[in-house]
Formats: structure tokens, sequence, C-alpha cells
């Protein structure tokens, strides 16, 4: 049976990487471990060796195409499996038999072996020309998923990175994107089945009449733009334009059908490569991907060319909404009077948040910080780092850099403690975790070394993962290994919260809504006064056990000093 060459982990954060050169074409034979291609990532070269002897049937993945960690890249099996020239000839030989295999079919004397034969082949044929659906690998410890839904039937036509079916383990739910262009043939794990990592999920395949009837939906790739892939929206791939060439193009030899040439041609009229989820976001807000100009590497369309086109035509309506306001009270929620299955993202999250609750001794201090100073630098720089850095500046960057300076000042709050061994732990680095709120839940992913970054870094690292977490296209690996977290409640209005210490660390920050109040201040010349300033309360939830509430105290004093003073402009890179 032909085995699936798959692109593997890169390294931390890498959720993709790039096939610089083929080492070996279709035809070639190969050895076990042999070199079989080069490919590149925006932290490593490196060699991909074949798994199994044999020889390459296919090819699935193009020089300069861009592959995520799992998807597959060629197909390699024993050397009767060979193209298509081998199951060919089979029929020829018995040319007495061709006659006998479909007439004979009804009279059943002798058919049914010679029926088997032909049926035997069929297979033999289908899955060289097919390419298996695999389960990825879905984190650390993770050795199985559940299908949760498919997101297309047996028979129906896919694209390169559409979405075929979503996944969900103790740690992630994510959508699973198909490796190439084609017909759905089989489906082998059904719905609420339960799959382990590398095991065969489904079979996508050229089809018989299948493909000749997709022109005609094809161009409604629309779906193709809900894909997992979010990844492929960072800031750090200028390899993308170059690659975009080969891109559109590999749907053609996969499907090897001309009739998957006019699907790209139709999605992309534009000459700049888009991601899927650029696309997806100008999909769901009616924005006309041609009428932009595009601002990343070669003239690309960002996904912040698309958020600003949004925000340009979201700007009247706030005047036309009001009208309507008093109406919105009225919508019930189709949830009300249901009961529905827990999600495991959800069942998780209970259990780690009781767990910590239970096991910890959770204290909160907190402390009102005057945000007057940034907040007048945020409004006189924010459109210039836009147009510099192509990410919107808030607040949450600031708040970041001083909570990371007050850990480099003050370890213990970034520690962790070992009651069993006696020992507290202090990390080498600051991986800063974010809470993200989302439709399916809260999910917490982490900007690992966040202390090497400066605002416009933590900026872009920011929005690149809170977009993944709402698009289903975080890595495994975004979600482990914070050492300290941050949640913003201030961004739907709190004025005051008490967080809960995730499992593994022994603190969160909280940052609330700014308010404008009146506050007694020092000015050089008139002395006390009471003038009107932007504050907010700051929180941090600790572990008491560890972190006494001096450390809290002190720690929260950093930032709020840091905070005051304002003097981030030197941060900012304009």
């Amino acid at each position: 049976m032909p085995t699936s060459v798959t692109m593997p982990a890169l390294g931390e954060s890498v959720t993709e990487g790039t096939v610089t050169q083929w080492l070996k074409k279709e035809g070639d034979t190969v050895e076990v471990d042999e070199p079989l291609l080069e490919v590149s990532t925006d932290k490593v070269d490196t060699e991909v060796p074949s798994p199994v002897a044999g020889v390459v049937l296919k090819i699935v993945a193009p020089e300069d195409s861009e592959v995520e960690i799992g998807g597959e890249l060629a197909v390699i099996g024993d050397p009767s499996e060979a193209g298509g020239a081998a199951p060919a000839p089979a029929p020829e030989p018995a040319a007495e038999q061709p006659a006998a295999p479909e007439p004979e079919a009804p009279s059943t004397e002798q058919a049914a072996p010679a029926q088997a034969q032909p049926q035997a082949d069929a297979p033999q044929t289908g899955p060289a020309e097919g390419t298996e659906v695999l389960l990825p690998e879905l984190g650390e410890s993770v050795t199985d998923g559940t299908v949760t839904a498919w997101l297309k039937a047996v028979g129906d036509t896919v694209e390169v990175d559409e979405p075929l079916l979503e996944i969900s383990t103790d740690k992630v739910d994510t959508e699973i994107p198909s490796p190439a262009a084609g017909t759905l043939l089989e489906i082998r794990v059904g719905e609420d089945e339960t799959a382990e990592v590398g095991s065969v999920l489904a079979i996508i395949g050229s089809g018989t009449a299948a493909p000749a009837a997709t022109p005609v939906p094809q161009p409604a790739a629309e779906p193709r733009a809900e894909e997992t892939p979010a990844v492929t929206e960072e800031d750090r791939v200028p390899a993308e334009p170059e690659s975009a060439p080969s891109r559109p193009a590999q749907p053609a030899p996969q499907a090897q059908a001309p009739a998957a040439a006019p699907a790209p041609t139709a999605e992309k009229p534009s000459s700049s490569y888009v991601t899927p989820l650029v696309r997806k976001l100008a999909a769901e807000n009616d924005v006309d991907l041609d009428s932009l100009t595009g601002t990343g590497v070669g003239g690309r369309i960002r996904k912040q060319d698309v958020q600003a086109a949004i925000d340009r035509k979201a700007a009247p309506e706030p005047a036309a909404a009001k009208p309507s306001a008093p109406a919105a009270p009225a919508e019930v929620s189709p949830l009300r009077g249901r009961t529905e299955k827990m999600s495991r993202l959800r069942q998780t999250a209970a259990k780690a948040l009781l767990q910590s609750m239970q096991t910890t001794a959770q204290l909160t201090t907190v402390r009102e910080v005057d945000v007057t100073k940034v907040a007048k630098l945020r409004a006189a720089k924010k459109d210039e780092f836009l147009a510099r850095h192509g990410v919107k500046l808030s607040f949450l960057p600031f708040f970041s850099v001083a909570a990371i300076e007050a850990l480099q000042q003050y370890p213990i709050v970034n520690a962790s403690m070992n009651l069993e061994e006696k020992t507290i732990t202090y990390p080498d680095a600051e991986n800063v975790a974010f809470a993200v709120d989302t439709p399916k839940g809260l999910i917490v992913p982490v900007v690992k070394n966040a202390g090497d970054l400066n605002i416009p870094g933590l900026a872009k690292r920011i929005a690149e993962i809170a977009d993944k977490a709402r698009n289903g296209g975080l890595a495994p690996d975004d979600l482990f290994g914070g050492t300290f977290t941050i949640t913003n409640t201030g961004s739907v209005g709190a004025l005051f919260d008490t967080p809960i210490v995730p499992l593994g660390q022994s603190a969160i920050l909280g940052t609330a809504a700014i308010v404008k109040r009146p506050r007694v201040i020092n000015d050089p010349e008139l002395g006390e006064i009471i003038a009107v300033r932007s504050v907010m309360n700051l929180t941090l939830s600790y572990d008491h056990r560890l972190i006494d509430g001096a450390d809290a105290a002190r720690f929260l004093a950093a930032i709020t000093k840091r905070i005051e003073d304002g003097n981030f402009e030197h941060q900012l890179g304009l």
C-alpha cells in the first residue's frame, strides 16, 4: 500500500515549510532515510528523508510551494504500483476475459472469480492515484483525536488546503485541510469516532465523473478561505510572494485534470497571492479584494489591508446603527431552553480551572494606574504605527512591555514551584500567554520569548495569535510553555476582575477598562490639582504559597511606574 510522505515538525512554533528542491523525481527508487527533498522555514533549512523504501509514485507538493506541518509532500509505494502504466497492461494479457468481466457479470458461472480479479485491480490503481488524509500531530503528549464534524461528503470536490473535517483533542480543536485537490473518495473515520495520530482519515482521488462536474461549483472555493492555516498570515513570511506562482498551479497537477485550473484563476484574479485567512475575512465582511491595494511584500494583500477596508465601511455605521439599537434586546438567543453537549475545549478548561482553585492558594492584589501619557502617545502615533508596521497599536503591547520588564526585575512572579521536590524554578525567558475570547470559548495561546520583543514585535505577535485562536489556525505548540498570563477583560468593559491563575504558572495579570476620572495630580507650577485623567485597574492574581503579598505589590508598583512615566516612544520603531 502506498505511503504518504508528510511535512515533519520543524521546530517550536514553526507551522509550515517551503519546498525548495526535490532531490528525487517521480519514478525514482528510494531507500529508507534517503533524502527526498529540501525544505526551508524562517528558522531552518533541512532535508526530508524517505520514511520507507520504494518508488516515488507521485510528487504532491511542487518546488516553491508551502506545506503545513503534517501536510502531504509525496506518495511512495511498491514498484508494481508505479504510475498508471502497471495496472493498464494487466487487463490486456487477459484479452479473452475483457468480454467476460462485464457481460458475464450477470451470468454468475465463473464470473465471480473473474470479476474478483478486476475488483482487486481497481483498488490498486485507486490508492496509487489517491492521497491519504492523515491525522497530524496535534501537540505534545496528544496521541489521538476525535472527529467532531465532516465538512465534506464522499463525492464532494475539494481544493488543496480546503478544510475537510474538524478534530477535537483534550488540548485543541482544529480543522484538518485537504492535502490535495480532487474528489473525496472515502471517509474512513466517522463523526464522534476517535483516531490515532498518523492514521488515515480519508482518501482524496481524481475521481471519474466528479472532476468533470467540478468547474461549476469549484469557483465557490470560498470555503477554502476557512482553512485552519491562518498561519501563513505572518509579517515574517517574505517568501510568500515568491512561492505564489507555484501555489495556484498546484491543484492542476494534483487533480490531474484541466478542470482544476479554472478554479484558481477565478479565485485569484489578483496577481498577488492572497492567504486563505485574508480571503475568509474579506468574504465574511463583503470586501472586494480586487478593489484593495496590498501593502505586503510584492503588493500582497494582507489581513491589515482587509481590516482597514472593513473599518472604513464601518465608520459611517454608528449613526445608522443607533436607531436600530433598541431592537437588539428583543432578540432571543437560540440557545435558550436547550441542552447541549460540552465541547472538549470547555470540558478541559473546566477541569483545569477547578484544579487550579483547589490546588493553589490564590490571592488578588489591585492597583489603579494613570495611563494618560500612554493614551496621548498612542493617539498621536497610531496612524503612523499602522502604516509602518501593518498592525494596529492597542494599549495591550504597552502593558505587556511594562509587565515583562517587571517580571525580569521580580522573577518570582514568573517562577513555578514543585512541593514534592521542594524546588522553585526561575525560567530564563518570559513566555507570556494571552487570553483570547473566541466563539468556541477562552483560548490562551503563548508568545514565546516575549522579553526579546519590542512594542511592534509584541503587537504583531499578539494580533497573530489572536487571529489564529479565533479562526482555528493555532498549532499545538502555540498553547504550551507559558510562564505568565495576561488577560485583557477591559476589552469588554470590565472595571475589575480577579482572574484564576493557570495551572503550571504562579500569576496572571488582568488589565481592566480605561475610563476618565478626576484625579489629584502634582503639577510642577500649581502643586496638587484635580484633573481629568485616563485611569485603569491592574489586578494580579497569584499563588500565595510562592509569591508573598509584598512581592505582588512591588511587581504591580513597577508596572505602574513604567506606565505612568510613559517613556515608550523609542520602542515604537518609528
